[in-house]
């Protein structure tokens, strides 16, 4: 009996050990191995993002684009090498932009305290920082992600939404990374802030079925506009386009209102209103104060910034973003 209660104690000491070394994401993760972390990468971004806005946008669709690939660990940063091809090469991530601007900061703090903050963190953090920079809401950020050290072009194409999703496509692949239809509305907010290239949704304007017909499902003045100013050939691909006319700079339901006008850009906008439940979670963000909407997109964003985290041993601190560490 002695020996069985002597195990026992052995193994609850075990677990309690290995319980307290697993670390976790947690708010000032780096107050004590890098104290001035958060507020270098802040300031960084309240200076830069003022001259160039639309950064703000792009900040956080690297974000969520790095999310809903092996989650939050900074994998859509790494460059290809000569025998795999990385999820900057894969269609969803030819358009991002601000990887100059993430390594600009993690130069700053490599200065600061070498091998100690994390790429994930980086994007995590000045996406936020971004958002608030433009007056959008806070939302809180705990650390202590690890950067991962794999990134494979054909799991980003398989993963993150693109402009052509329909309903069905959408709602699996945000329930696969455990986002509900409540998030999808919040999240897909973030287009209130946002350009587009004509590419991403010229076949709505030119050839939505094949037969050069235009989308039934998009406002029929405002795509006649599109026309007219924008995307004037099926083939452009380098003009840009506001997500959120006339408010694109503004953190605010101006996007939402467009949605149900039948002028959401992407089919993957105009897909929220096709099911009832998400087009009653945008007519309730609408019956709201934007303060409501702020408060939500808060949450769900905290929420994203959580998905299939590395902590603790589980990969590593880049010391550049754009490769592992030799």
């Amino acid at each position: 009996m002695r020996g069985k209660y002597f195990i026992g104690i052995i193994i609850l000491g075990l677990s309690i050990f290995l319980h307290s070394t697993e670390a976790h994401l947690q708010l000032g993760f780096y107050s004590k191995s890098c104290p001035k972390a958060e507020k270098i990468v802040n300031d960084y971004v309240k200076e830069h993002i003022p001259n160039a806005p639309s950064l703000a946008a792009t900040l956080i669709r690297m974000h969520f684009h790095d999310c809903f690939v092996r989650g939050c660990d900074a994998s859509v940063l790494l460059n290809s090498t000569s025998n795999n091809t990385a999820e900057k090469e894969a269609p969803p991530n030819q358009t991002l932009r601000g990887f100059d601007f993430i390594d600009r900061i993690k130069s700053l703090l490599e200065a600061e305290c070498p091998g100690i903050v994390s790429c994930a963190d980086i994007i995590t953090l000045a996406s936020r920082d971004a958002i608030v920079t433009t007056g959008g809401p806070f939302w809180k950020v705990p650390t202590g992600r690890r950067d991962g050290t794999v990134s494979i072009r054909q799991e980003a194409t398989n993963n993150i939404p693109a402009p052509t999703s329909n309903f069905s496509t959408l709602q699996t692949l945000f329930a696969n990374q455990g986002l509900d239809l409540k998030e999808l509305v919040l999240l897909s907010g973030a287009h209130t802030i946002g350009i587009s290239h004509c590419s991403s949704f010229s076949n709505r304007l030119y050839n939505f079925t094949g037969v050069g017909d235009q989308d039934p499902a998009l406002d029929k003045k405002y795509a006649a506009n599109l026309k007219a100013n924008k995307c004037k050939t099926p083939t452009d691909n380098t003009t840009k386009v506001e997500m959120d006319p006339g408010s694109r700079k503004t953190f605010d339901l101006s996007y939402y209102t467009l949605l149900l006008k039948r002028r959401g850009l992407f089919q993957s906008d105009a897909a929220l209103t096709t099911n009832s439940v998400t087009k009653s979670y945008v007519q309730q963000l609408l019956q709201g104060p934007v303060s409501n909407f702020f408060a939500e997109f808060a949450t769900a964003m905290e929420k994203m910034g959580r998905i299939n985290v590395k902590t603790g041993s589980d990969g590593e601190i880049r010391k550049q973003c754009a490769v592992v560490n030799s």
